[in-house]
């Protein structure tokens, strides 16, 4: 019986997600039939994962350490074959800006940004509002500051001792119209999802993890040829990065009325959700996969050298 170490928790911000994540991994793998160990990582993973001696670890982790190439660079060590991204794409992924310049040399349409100490950005405006302020590394909507039309200067919570995230902040032209995104499984593009918050307002962490927080929308209600671009651009995007696995891509797209029809890619995800209300496992069941044989294919995939 293949053992299955599913990594989960850890000590970023999104440890919460990761730990909801990891859970529901844990539970459709056993009902697969794995032997199956959860491991809530802290700094002593290598030696744990030495004792408990699994055939792949099952990476659920969020965020800094976990989605950055840290952990990974640990299994690569271990020689321990692991789900999801390898080291460079998964550090390259979480950086923002990184990420926007291999994405760009694409082709794939990014907003204009720029990178700068969150202090300075709290001085005055980088650029004329609407924009959006958020940390370079950090996933799940955390530290996200939007600054709307007309706003008399940035957003004073940058300079608060209460700031969690890193210094480095994004300022990032805001995209007004809908909210997409789209999964990609190995060589497989699968469909496309319109996010639509349930107050109305944007995809922020409430959003995305509470219940009745948004519904989504599958097959997006979008033009076919719209569609089909946003699927392009999710697979451009997956390949320029060097993601393994399954990703997820995430854009604006500003057709609504009086809009400029632009579509924006924002960022790729390399360790989507999965929790019961992530976008990634309602999309591969669209295309046919339940969510016990998307992690079955996910533990199959599994690699070093990824």
């Amino acid at each position: 019986m293949v053992h299955v170490a599913v990594l989960m928790g850890g000590w970023s911000a999104e440890r919460p997600v990761s730990l909801s994540s990891g859970e529901a991994c844990a539970a459709a793998l056993e009902g697969e039939g794995y032997r199956v160990t959860r491991v809530d990582v802290d700094r002593n993973l290598s030696s744990t994962l030495c004792d408990l001696r699994p055939d792949v670890a099952f990476n659920a982790l969020h965020g800094p350490y976990g989605e950055d190439g840290t952990v990974q660079g640990i299994l690569e060590y271990l020689d321990l074959p692991y789900t999801h991204s390898g080291v460079m794409a998964s550090a390259l992924a979480l950086d923002k800006e990184r990420a926007k310049t291999v994405a760009r040399n694409e082709g794939v349409p990014v907003a204009e940004a720029l990178v700068m100490d969150r202090r300075e950005a709290a001085k005055v405006h980088a650029m004329e509002p609407p924009y959006v302020v958020k940390p370079v590394n950090e996933g799940s909507s955390f530290g996200v500051l939007i600054v709307d039309k007309g706003a008399n200067q940035p957003p004073q919570e940058l300079l608060s001792d209460d700031w969690i995230y890193s210094d480095t902040v994004m300022v990032e032209r805001f995209i007004c119209g809908r909210e997409l995104t789209c999964g990609v499984m190995g060589d497989e593009v699968l469909g496309v999802t319109e996010i639509r918050a349930a107050d109305g307002g944007w995809y922020d962490y409430n959003a995305k993890y509470a219940e009745g927080g948004s519904s989504h929308v599958l097959p997006a209600e979008i033009l076919p040829n719209v569609y089909r671009k946003v699927q392009m651009l999710s697979l451009s995007a997956h390949r320029a990065i060097g993601c393994r696995g399954v990703s997820r891509s995430d854009f604006r797209l500003d057709d609504l009325a009086g809009g400029t029809g632009e579509l924006v890619w924002l960022e790729v995800n390399t360790q989507p959700g999965m929790t019961p209300t992530s976008l990634l496992p309602e999309l591969a069941e669209h295309a046919g996969y339940s969510f016990g044989q998307l992690m079955r294919w996910m533990v199959e995939d599994a690699s070093c050298g990824r």
